[in-house]
């Protein structure tokens, strides 16, 4: 990890690899990614971090039934909730510092981008194997203000997520140039929400269209990633803050999120290198 700013002290010093979790389209399930993605990586052992700046909808601390959690101060500034007993998962979120859970942030640009750097500069994550940042849709300040908060501190990189319909693919490809124009590499797209699978069959059946994602990480050059199929389990398991990895290792999405984990992990080691 690289040095902080002058003036700044290094919270991230601990940070192996920041990796952000992006798309040009809301709905699309990046909470929901990153959420997955950070247990797949806690199940395969690393220690995670995950920094919620979607400050409009910060859904996260609810998927991981820390809502009811409270941000404390040390010497070192804010001190992130850890999720569970081991403190293999840790998380910064809008949503521990709102008095109440359904109060609006109500803001403009500048305080929002305010919030944003002192979230990367103020939160004491310690030592960290990834520190996935879960964005809000679009490509607009708070984007902006996250990679120039963490530009010194060279990000691995981005997973894009995006629907299989038409207008979703469109989004992302704005996605895209946004990391083209700013920078960051592009570890690869996800196409989330591709087909459902029946709960007493296991049959998947595509409900929107198909292979969009794939066929734009061709055009665009980028690794495929995968599809994540809906899966009543993994809605039910978000919407409880349970452990999706863990409890339903023979679903089709958790053989999915855990290629796409092994997949981050191995274009980490290849940086490491």
């Amino acid at each position: 990890m690289e040095a902080a700013p002058a003036g700044e002290r290094n919270n991230l010093a601990g940070v192996r690899h920041i990796l952000l979790v992006l798309s040009g389209k809301g709905g699309v399930g990046k909470s929901t990614i990153s959420t997955q993605l950070a247990l797949a990586l806690r199940h395969l052992g690393k220690k995670v971090g995950i920094l919620d700046v979607d400050l409009c909808g910060p859904s996260i601390p609810r998927m991981l039934r820390a809502q009811d959690s409270d941000v404390h101060q040390c010497d070192s500034g804010w001190v992130p909730v850890y999720v569970d007993q081991d403190k293999s998962i840790s998380l910064m979120s809008i949503g521990f510092l709102l008095e109440k859970p359904d109060d609006a942030v109500v803001w403009r640009g500048p305080k929002k981008n305010a919030l944003i750097k002192q979230f990367v500069a103020d939160v004491a994550w310690g030592d960290l194997d990834f520190l996935i940042v879960d964005t809000p849709p679009g490509t607009s300040d708070e984007h902006i203000s996250t990679m120039e908060a963490l530009r010194p501190y060279k990000p691995l990189g981005a997973v894009l997520v995006t629907t299989p319909q038409a207008v979703s693919v469109g989004d992302v490809r704005r996605e895209l140039t946004f990391c083209r124009k700013t920078g960051l590499q592009v570890l690869g797209i996800v196409e989330n929400m591709s087909g459902f699978v029946c709960p007493h069959c296991s049959e998947c059946t595509n409900i929107f269209s198909k292979g969009g994602g794939e066929e734009l990480a061709k055009h665009a050059g980028v690794p495929f990633l995968g599809c994540v199929p809906l899966d009543p389990q993994l809605s039910q398991s978000s919407e409880e803050g349970r452990d999706f990895i863990q409890e339903f290792p023979k679903s089709s999405a958790f053989s999915a999120l855990t290629d796409i984990a092994q997949q981050v992990l191995a274009r980490a080691s290849q940086q490491s290198c």
